[in-house]
């Protein structure tokens, strides 16, 4: 049974992976030149099992309230004219309440303990070196009210079957020596030991080697049109235009959508309503100039909602969520927070010269879960919507659907989208 692969980021290389790995032939199409060139491409780099708690939570609506005007808003609304975005953040604030939040939490959870699992399984099978580093996520809070909840999280996320323990002050400086120059406002941490950190672009890129090695038909600079026939019928193909400008029809058994933002756009004439609405994250990658400056253990800036892991010898640092439809222009008054972040935090850290800006658009559902599973049309599925989780929840998520497509039973407890 040929499949076909649409989108090449983590979601959908990590899909071809294990759907070759099920027995499947497997081709992948995606618009750019190679693998992880989009979302994938430099996001936080964190593996962080211990935050399944979605964005929407029952504090989160004062939360926004009180940043709203901020351009360091850790959340920022631009009110668009798309009813797609009016519709998203409706949704989103019926996720909030306690009920839905926590059935959220739970199932995110669950997900991300199995993914992490299929991930180590991988890298023992492959070898796979991606600048990975197993030193656990210290998540830090400057604010006393806010430390001040770090043991019912801590329980919460002992209830779910994630290992953290609330930090002092003084226990966040020994786990993370880095840390004392910007010691003065810490007020505590919660360390989780089975979080990780690594580059999700060298890791997709390297896998999609291995899936090329395995047999697989890479299309790369074809940019999908629509897909033909569906609405309740099997799909017959996709139509797509490649980098010379000819347009052609591709066929398979089979087709998975795993094209984060872009994909309900592709769907929707199928009568498939995706609840994926693009929230644009920023990053920042600096080389090192002092190495014992800056931090190797991955870190949550609780108060700030920014995360920062080491790349070998460069920093990665990223945060932000904005709202503000299909825009990818980096805007400097939301990179420049994070840089003084990390200007402040560790002096003399990085090569400040030598800074790259990025942004990109996380494919984000109300409630954070992602889609996975069939849709309407006999033969088409979907692994996508991943939002701030697609690198914590990649493995998983592939391997879940392979398992689906086999049509074996759920592998993790998740409202997957079952065939009917």
């Amino acid at each position: 049974m040929h499949v076909m692969v649409l989108g090449a980021g983590l979601s959908g290389v990590t899909t071809a992976w294990y759907l070759q790995q099920a027995g499947f032939g497997v081709s992948i199409v995606d618009r750019q030149p190679g693998p992880a060139l989009e979302t994938s491409f430099a996001n936080g780099g964190q593996i962080s099992i211990s935050h399944p708690e979605p964005w929407a939570n029952p504090g989160a609506p004062l939360q926004v309230l009180r940043w709203l005007g901020r351009d360091d808003a850790p959340l920022k609304f631009r009110p668009t004219t798309d009813p797609a975005q009016w519709w998203w953040g409706a949704r989103f604030l019926l996720e909030c309440l306690p009920t839905r939040a926590h059935r959220n939490t739970a199932a995110i959870a669950a997900l991300a303990r199995w993914s992490s699992a299929r991930l180590h399984e991988l890298r023992a099978r492959t070898g796979l070196q991606y600048d990975q580093l197993e030193r656990g996520i210290l998540h830090l809070f400057h604010s006393p009210h806010e430390f001040a909840q770090a043991p019912a999280r801590a329980r919460q996320l002992e209830l779910l079957g994630i290992e953290a323990r609330v930090c002092s002050r003084t226990e966040c400086l020994a786990i993370e020596p880095a840390l004392t120059a910007g010691a003065g406002t810490l007020a505590g941490g919660l360390f989780a030991p089975g979080d990780e950190s690594g580059d999700a672009f060298r890791f997709t890129r390297e896998l999609a080697a291995r899936v090329r090695e395995n047999g697989a038909d890479l299309h790369w600079e074809c940019d999908i049109r629509r897909l033909t026939g569906g609405s309740g019928t099997r799909l017959e193909g996709v139509e797509v235009c490649d980098a010379e400008g000819r347009q052609r029809t591709l066929r398979a058994d089979a087709y998975v959508i795993c094209l984060g933002s872009y994909g309900p756009r592709l769907v929707a004439p199928l009568g498939e309503r995706l609840p994926i609405y693009p929230v644009k994250g920023y990053s920042i990658t600096a080389p090192l100039l002092d190495a014992a400056r800056a931090p190797s253990v991955s870190l949550t800036d609780e108060s700030r909602r920014i995360v920062c892991s080491r790349l070998g010898d460069r920093l990665r640092v990223a945060g932000t969520a904005e709202l503000n439809g299909f825009d990818t222009r980096i805007r400097n008054e939301r990179i420049r927070p994070i840089l003084e972040w990390v200007k402040s935090r560790f002096p003399g850290a990085i090569d400040e010269h030598q800074v790259e800006p990025w942004a990109g658009l996380r494919p984000a559902t109300p409630g954070n879960l992602p889609v996975i599973g069939r849709g309407r049309a006999p033969n088409l599925w979907f692994n996508t919507g991943h939002g701030t989780l697609g690198w914590t929840l990649a493995c998983g998520s592939a391997a879940a659907l392979a398992e689906l497509m086999r049509g074996r039973p759920a592998p993790v407890s998740f409202p997957f989208r079952l065939p009917r």
